[in-house]
C-alpha cells in the first residue's frame, strides 16, 4: 500500500470514527428528549467545559453547570431559549446534542405557573442579542443566566437565584483569561449571576438528570 493509499485509508476511518461519534450524541440527545417530559418555564442546565469560558464558569463557580436556557412550546414542538451566541430559540433535542446528551431540568414551583407566560415572553424580547462574555448586568449584551434571571425578574419581580461579585468565585486560577475578555483587571465588585445560583434559586425543584 503507498502513501497515498495509506493516507486516504486513514481519513476515511477517522471520517467514519467522528461520523459515528456524532451519531451517538444524537441518538443519545434523542433518547433523554424522549425520558424527559418538559413543561414550559422549566430551566434546563448543562456542561460546555469543554471550552475555556465552560471551564471558567464551571471552575469559578465548583459546578458543572455552565449553560442554561428557558423551555418554551411552539406548536407541538419543545425549544429552548438560550443566550450562547446571539440569544435564539433552539429545538429541545438539538440543545441536549451540544451538551453530548448530558443536562438537568428544574421546574418552577406550583404557585409560579400563572406566571411562566410572561417569563418566556420577557425572554423572547431578547432575540437577537448578542452574547455577553464579560457577563455585565446591562441589557446591551446578555449571557445565559442572566437571560434566565431577568426573565424571571420581569414577570415576578423576584430574583431567581444569588446574585454574587466576582470577588465571591473562584476567579483566581483563571485571572488570565478573565483578564484577557476584560481587555484588563479582573473586575472584583462586578455583579452577576452564575448558572449554579439560578439552580439554587428556592423558587426551583429539580425534576429530570443525567450525564451530569
Amino acid at each position: 500500500m503507498n502513501v497515498r493509499t495509506l493516507f486516504r485509508s486513514q481519513v476515511g476511518r477517522i471520517a467514519g470514527l467522528i461520523l459515528i461519534a456524532l451519531t451517538s450524541v444524537l441518538l443519545l440527545s434523542r433518547a433523554a428528549s424522549d425520558r424527559y417530559s418538559p413543561a414550559a418555564g422549566d430551566v434546563v442546565f448543562q456542561s460546555l467545559g469543554r471550552s475555556k469560558l465552560g471551564e471558567l464558569i464551571e471552575g469559578s463557580t465548583d459546578s458543572r453547570f455552565s449553560h442554561c436556557g428557558l423551555v418554551l412550546k411552539k406548536g407541538d414542538d419543545w425549544f429552548v431559549i438560550e443566550a450562547i451566541g446571539p440569544v435564539r430559540e433552539i429545538a429541545l433535542p438539538d440543545w441536549i446534542a451540544q451538551g453530548h446528551g448530558a443536562f438537568a431540568a428544574f421546574r418552577l414551583r406550583a404557585e409560579y405557573e400563572e406566571r411562566i407566560p410572561a417569563m418566556i415572553a420577557s425572554a423572547r424580547t431578547f432575540l437577537g442579542r448578542p452574547y455577553d462574555h464579560r457577563f455585565r448586568f446591562d441589557d446591551e449584551k446578555i449571557y445565559c443566566s442572566e437571560l434566565v434571571f431577568k426573565a424571571f425578574q420581569s414577570a415576578t419581580g423576584e430574583m431567581l437565584g444569588r446574585v454574587r461579585k466576582v470577588r465571591e468565585l473562584n476567579w483566581e486560577p483563571y485571572r488570565a483569561f478573565i483578564e484577557e475578555l476584560e481587555g484588563g483587571p479582573v473586575p472584583l465588585d462586578r455583579e452577576m449571576i452564575t448558572p449554579r445560583d439560578v439552580s439554587e434559586a428556592w423558587q426551583l425543584r429539580e425534576v429530570y438528570r443525567t450525564g451530569l
